[in-house]
């Protein structure tokens, strides 16, 4: 039998509507928005095309169907989106760009998640008839395998700069745009200013559950709604689930900062433990990224035996590396649960079960 999950730090998408989010929803008024007659659609994409400086907003069904959206109006087919290596449309979306549009991606020797507008240059095609088009740049913010680091904004700065000064458009993947936003204080439309597109995620740690919101000019969103149709992303009465994404941007966006708070809790107290270091050290938003090679296990095996032993869920997210998320649904007693539990582990089960006998503590 399964061990039942008490604590899950797999992703912030498991994040569930709280009660009061529950009736906001129940409560919305509903159109057909496919036809453009929802007013609370229309009400949640003029807040986010508000709050991130934008002429105009749609709202989609999920992040990646913004990605590709998105996509999709900047490229034809052979063109060439450059982004980092570690980013989430090149390892999470399934190949889209390729499949759904004829798009190649380049990925970029980042750093945690972050090129250089130098890196960029280097890895632009010359423009020739053999080469692919080099057409547009996509970055994440927050950067999910780079420890949900934040992009500064002059390297956000610097890097359109040069995007743009080299006939290519800008887009922000920003599933965790407002991480960044209340870790850093810079506000949505600062981060938006340089990018011809960008999204906004509802279902992580804002808690709603379903959807993204996908911002730029009001050309731009004419042409996004014409894939939006095209993918299966046009809905009726959807009405109620924008309502938590009212309710969210209402209400969720400070608390934020609680998340953030709990990771760095939550990686302080796992950088005391035997045979785990945390990568990287620092923990500036929602993400504790931790490598556990010392403990004799790859992570995924780690991940299934600390599920099974003490109903705690993290997630692999390479052969070494694991990944715990806090969000709306985590508590500081979870947190300090959660390095009890693994404390006890590594000490105990752990090095039984693999005989291991590593002894270095601490972090890097």
């Amino acid at each position: 039998m399964d061990t039942p999950i008490t604590i899950d730090l797999y992703s912030d998408t498991v994040t569930k509507p709280t009660p009061e989010m529950r009736r906001y929803m129940c409560e919305a008024e509903v159109g057909d928005e496919q036809l453009g007659e929802d007013p609370t659609v229309h009400r949640l994409q003029d807040m986010v095309a508000q709050l991130l400086g934008k002429e105009a907003a749609l709202y989609l069904p999920s992040g990646t169907m913004c990605n590709q959206a998105a996509y999709a109006v900047h490229c034809q087919p052979g063109d060439e989106i450059l982004m980092d290596k570690t980013a989430h449309p090149l390892h999470f979306e399934s190949g889209g760009p390729t499949p759904l549009k004829g798009i190649l991606v380049r990925p970029l020797e980042g750093e945690r998640g972050v090129f250089s507008a130098q890196q960029l240059e280097e890895g632009l095609r010359k423009q020739d008839r053999y080469n692919p088009r080099s057409r547009l740049i996509s970055v994440e913010q927050t950067a999910n395998l780079g420890g949900g680091r934040c992009w500064p904004l002059e390297t956000i700065r610097e890097v359109c700069e040069s995007a743009h000064q080299h006939g290519l458009a800008t887009h922000m993947d920003g599933a965790r745009l407002l991480n960044a936003v209340v870790a850093t204080g810079i506000p949505a439309h600062e981060y938006a200013r340089a990018f011809d597109s960008l999204w906004i995620d509802l279902s992580k740690g804002l808690g709603a559950p379903v959807g993204g919101v996908l911002a730029g000019s009001h050309e731009f969103i004419n042409e996004a709604w014409r894939y939006k149709q095209l993918f299966g992303g046009a809905m009726r009465q959807a009405g109620i689930i924008a309502a938590a994404g009212v309710y969210a941007l209402e209400h969720h966006v400070e608390r934020l900062a609680e998340d953030h708070q709990n990771a760095q809790r939550l990686a302080r107290g796992l950088a005391k433990l035997p045979r785990l270091f945390l990568n990287p050290k620092e923990v500036e938003t929602n993400i504790v990224l931790f490598d556990v090679t010392e403990t004799g296990l790859d992570a995924a095996q780690f991940v299934a035996l600390v599920k099974q032993e003490v109903g705690i869920r993290f997630s692999a997210m390479g052969p070494m590396l694991v990944r715990a998320v806090t969000h709306l649904g985590i508590t500081e007693q979870d947190i300090d649960e959660t390095i009890q539990a693994v404390g006890r582990l590594v000490r105990g089960k752990i090095l039984a079960y693999t005989g291991t006998t590593g002894s270095h503590t601490g972090a890097y």
